[in-house]
């Protein structure tokens, strides 16, 4: 599933070619909305809110995708050849005079009235890249089950909306915890620390082509798919391990060394060096 930071850019990459543009064509290929015509219509804007997209329209039209793991919007000029997979992948098109921007593979479309956009995203925590961030209230959702192992309290967009697997695993890193230590045992120092690391992280990766949470110039990232090479800090084999509920568990790495609290079960463990498998 991608990061928050990579629905932001997307957002962006839309509502750079389409705000303030009058559609000259739009094609949803869904059954659902096969019929709906939104040309003539002008595109008001297009919004991120965690790891939902949000397209408003004139006429207070909404729509609403998500990209899981492998959806993406791509922007073509007028005439440019489409390259972002076969047509019949194709779920959305919304064309102005100059522009135009195609859905891939988006696992989440829906048209809704602007009024009633909270039915779609209301059940969000605080956007780590949105006006309504609020480190305290990420922080006390996060809190409120302290039983659930940090990792999955974190992939879950209810307690902080923009955390994918692969900031889970960074953010348990840099402070210095499994993603399998129960929340309510993390001290309160790292805690209270917590929020305002990950935020900072997807601040500054929101507008790089690469992603990067080690500021090193040679290492992007600090655990996330380098194992069994070596902990940047300690040297240590970084480990690899399925973390989740049984039916929707995500590859998930951290320094055994580095980072304090429990490990996986060892039914659990991966052989090192294994790649992870496309989850959702």
């Amino acid at each position: 599933m991608p990061e928050g930071d990579t629905v932001w850019q997307a957002a962006k990459r839309l509502h750079d070619a389409l705000a303030g543009q009058v559609l000259t064509r739009s094609d949803f290929r869904v059954p659902k909305y096969a019929t709906v015509d939104l040309g003539g219509r002008t595109v008001f804007g297009t919004t991120a809110r965690g790891k939902h997209l949000l397209t408003r329209f004139e006429g207070g039209l909404t729509l609403h995708t998500h990209l899981r793991m492998e959806g993406a919007w791509k922007v073509y000029g007028a005439g440019e050849r489409w390259r972002g997979g076969p047509a019949h992948q194709i779920r959305a098109i919304l064309s102005t005079a100059d522009r135009t921007a195609v859905g891939y593979r988006l696992q989440v479309l829906e048209l809704l009235r602007t009024g009633e956009e909270e039915r779609a995203v209301g059940h969000l925590g605080p956007d780590l890249l949105g006006p309504d961030w609020n480190p305290d209230r990420a922080l006390a959702n996060l809190l409120a089950d302290p039983a659930r192992p940090l990792g999955e309290a974190l992939l879950d967009q209810r307690n902080l909306a923009g955390i994918g697997n692969i900031y889970k695993s960074e953010l348990c890193f840099l402070i210095g915890a499994t993603p399998w230590l129960p929340v309510g045992a993390l001290p309160a120092d790292r805690a209270a620390r917590l929020p305002g690391v990950a935020q900072r992280l997807l601040e500054a990766n929101r507008d790089r082509v690469v992603r990067r949470t080690t500021g090193l110039r040679d290492h992007d990232l600090y655990v996330y798919g380098r194992a069994p090479r070596p902990c940047l800090r300690c040297g240590t084999p970084i480990r690899l391990a399925d973390q989740g509920d049984g039916s929707r568990e995500r590859p998930t790495y951290w320094c055994p060394a580095c980072q304090t609290g429990p490990a996986p079960a060892p039914g659990a463990r991966r052989a090192h060096g294994t790649r992870p498998r496309t989850t959702n």
